[in-house]
């Protein structure tokens, strides 16, 4: 994802290649801050409100200050107003604020877009063959251990990305993450729903991120007819489900194909969950 944007919490829009952090920010020294990223779809961003809510409560974990809102609704508008959306008419917006340099009390703050990838595009309209990998712990182990940051965003995305890569390194796109006893967990970069049956289920949100695609299909689920659960899945609920989706606020929707090299079902419901995430051209 090749970034095209950069814009500051003034509403500053400044060349991707000009430096805006020391090199001894906390955030590029040690992970240490926090992100959101969201869509924006010929010039209309979704959900940004949910994002800073989040950014605020992924912020508050990591006990950095509390982000600028009205900052970065600025730094939002102002690159939506820059971007030539007759040459790409879907951008991913992301969001950062960090502890900024050790010993300063100047966190640093900034957004930055690209072009929606052709490999998320792809996955929209292919789907994704996932492998199901150990995520070392049980989801509820970490709830009350708030230094392991459950529920944050932070940058240390080290083990996310990891994860990503050994997927595509073993024949698959993606990954689930799963507990050692065998529970469902979510992706490195999305959450999950299974079709069970007709009614869409989704995995507790207990030591993993709060999903703002999630609360969208949960809100929308009703008018569509459609019932929607939160509660405890398992590897074998993947294999019987009349279908699976990887769900997130950029990617949107990628149905799941393949989990360990098996096919799975194409849910009868796949149109309408894209339609409910409001993907384009669907």
């Amino acid at each position: 994802m090749a970034i095209r944007m950069v814009a500051l919490l003034d509403g500053t829009i400044v060349d991707p290649a000009q430096p805006i952090v020391r090199a001894d920010d906390q955030g590029v020294v040690r992970g240490d801050g926090v992100f959101e990223s969201l869509i924006v779809v010929n010039g209309e961003p979704r959900h940004v409100e949910e994002h800073l809510e989040r950014l605020a409560h992924s912020a508050g974990i990591l006990r950095l200050p509390a982000p600028e809102a009205e900052g970065y609704r600025k730094a939002i508008q102002a690159i939506i107003d820059a971007w030539d959306w007759d040459a790409d008419d879907q951008a991913v917006v992301r969001l950062f604020q960090t502890r900024g340099p050790e010993g300063l009390d100047e966190p640093s703050g900034w957004a930055m877009a690209a072009p929606i990838d052709e490999r998320s595009l792809r996955e929209r309209r292919d789907g994704v063959r996932v492998l199901l990998l150990d995520r070392g712990f049980e989801g509820t182990e970490i709830v009350d251990l708030p230094w392991l940051l459950p529920g944050a965003k932070s940058l240390s995305y080290g083990i996310n990305m990891a994860a990503r890569r050994y997927a595509m390194n073993n024949d698959a796109d993606d990954a689930i993450f799963v507990t050692p006893s065998g529970s469902l967990l979510e992706g490195p970069t999305s959450s999950l729903v299974l079709d069970m049956d007709g009614v869409l289920v989704t995995p507790p949100q207990e030591g993993i991120l709060r999903s703002i695609s999630i609360a969208e299909l949960m809100e929308k689920a009703p008018a569509a007819g459609l019932e929607f659960e939160m509660r405890p899945l398992v590897v074998e609920d993947l294999h019987r489900a009349r279908g699976a989706w990887l769900v997130s606020s950029s990617r949107l929707v990628a149905r799941v194909t393949h989990a360990d090299g098996e096919e799975l079902s194409i849910s009868p419901l796949d149109a309408e969950i894209n339609r409910m995430m409001g993907v384009p051209g669907v």
